[in-house]
């Protein structure tokens, strides 16, 4: 799989942005009176008031265990076709429909770059954290806008105003500007508000993904607006993320402005996305189980004898639990 190259700012050109999201408004206009603003709004009170610098370092630790579940790339692709994002006041559709909208975009502009056509279609996945499979996590610690934690909250993140209630916003060190980081420290050192972007990233590492690090630069702050749109918190970037910068920009136009009703025919496309799972090896499986889980699934698939040295293997690991 090609790596990234060096950013053509004229390929982007050629994309065709539409003039109104799939409700027939302009993108991301949370002051526009709509079937869904009540919801959103709510949506990011929530969140704004819970996400704290303490809540997310609990929220990495919990997660990075990597052990809810295993499955391809492609079946967690079709998970998602039970959720609907609550914040996004863009789309109403199924998440699919919105992962392959930003990849076949991209890939009539990019047709050479077929790391970000993966990229695209995976940048969401973490949203399977809203799946029961997953722990049915509330929608207000999965989706919506990102910001950094353990430093000030710019106002320029949506509905900042509902931050005078997050506990951090009057600490003495987290209130200010750089809180508990140095200037030019690097994004991959700064503690985002949990979501889904944070959930995908770790599992891109912990599965050793052989994709591009401006790919993990895109799953990671794809949501993180406040930089990509208002140019906040940019003293916290180090010479890679400037470099990354420039193709998260490139992808956030085909993230945000492929949400349409223009539909993509799944079956139609899916052998060339199932040809790029294959190439990148860092996606045999979305999620490592963890051993007992892993050798309970065995005992569905063995002969008596495999299935006594699984149930041994599974006693075992039972009793180093329990030390």
């Amino acid at each position: 799989m090609a790596g990234a190259v060096a950013v053509e700012t004229n390929k982007d050109e050629g994309f065709n942005a539409p003039d109104s999201n799939a409700f027939g408004h302009s993108f991301r206009d949370y002051d526009k009176e709509s079937e869904r603003r009540a919801g959103v709004e709510n949506f990011y009170k929530t969140n704004h008031i819970n996400q704290t610098y303490e809540f997310v370092t609990k929220k990495k630790e919990e997660f990075e265990k990597l052990n809810r579940a295993k499955m391809s790339i492609w079946e967690c692709c079709e998970l998602l076709n039970e959720t609907v994002d609550e914040s996004d006041p863009d789309l109403d559709e199924p998440q699919i429909e919105h992962l392959l909208q930003s990849a076949e975009a991209i890939r009539r502009d990019y047709p050479d770059q077929d790391w970000l056509h993966l990229t695209a279609l995976i940048h969401d996945l973490g949203k399977v954290l809203l799946h029961p499979k997953f722990g049915a996590e509330p929608q207000w610690c999965v989706v919506g806008d990102t910001y950094p934690l353990g430093c000030a909250f710019d106002e320029s993140i949506v509905y900042h105003k509902y931050f005078e209630q997050n506990p951090d916003f009057k600490h003495p060190v987290y209130s200010t500007k750089l809180g508990v980081y140095k200037e030019n420290c690097g994004l991959e050192n700064v503690t985002i508000s949990w979501g889904h972007d944070d959930y995908m990233y770790t599992v891109m590492k912990e599965n050793k993904s052989t994709l591009p690090s401006a790919a993990f630069f895109i799953i990671r702050f794809h949501s993180f607006y406040p930089l990509h749109t208002s140019g906040a918190y940019s003293y916290l970037m180090n010479d890679e993320d400037t470099e990354n910068l420039k193709w998260l920009k490139i992808f956030n136009k085909y993230d945000l402005y492929s949400k349409s009703k223009v539909r993509v025919d799944v079956e139609k496309v899916k052998p060339y996305y199932l040809s790029l799972i294959e190439k990148e090896s860092g996606f045999v499986s979305i999620l490592r189980s963890d051993f007992s889980s892993l050798a309970k699934r065995l005992l569905w698939f063995a002969s008596e004898e495999e299935e006594y040295q699984c149930s041994q293997m599974f006693e075992t690991e039972k009793r180093g639990k329990g030390r």
